[in-house]
């Protein structure tokens, strides 16, 4: 899924939660798995952001050299204003675009 396009809102909204477990018919399955996923989204946004960040990463320890960086910052900015990694992991629930996979029981 492309986050930087994602249609998920920014602010915490109340879900419904008939529509939540809707494909489990249990709630706190739903949840879990909407946790989880969350988890793999943050790890994701996480790395890039880190990735985008190194470049600027200075290697001296003088704290006399440091400045500020308008790219960083803006990258920074940017990494701020996008949805919360559990508001992406619900909307991908809700459009049906996260699978269930049960081990035990495809043997």
């Amino acid at each position: 899924m492309d986050y930087k396009n994602a249609t998920a809102a920014k602010t915490t909204e109340t879900q419904n939660p008939n529509s939540l477990d809707a494909q489990t018919n249990n709630i706190y399955e739903a949840v879990a798995l909407i946790g989880k996923r969350s988890e793999q989204i943050n790890d994701t946004i996480r790395e890039e952001l880190h990735a985008k960040l190194q470049e600027f990463a200075s290697h001296t320890e003088n704290l006399e050299e440091i400045f500020e960086n308008k790219e960083q910052i803006e990258i920074s900015k940017f990494y701020e204003n996008l949805p919360k990694p559990n508001a992406l992991a619900t909307e991908e629930w809700k459009n049906g675009e996260i699978y269930i996979r049960y081990p035990e029981t495809e043997k």
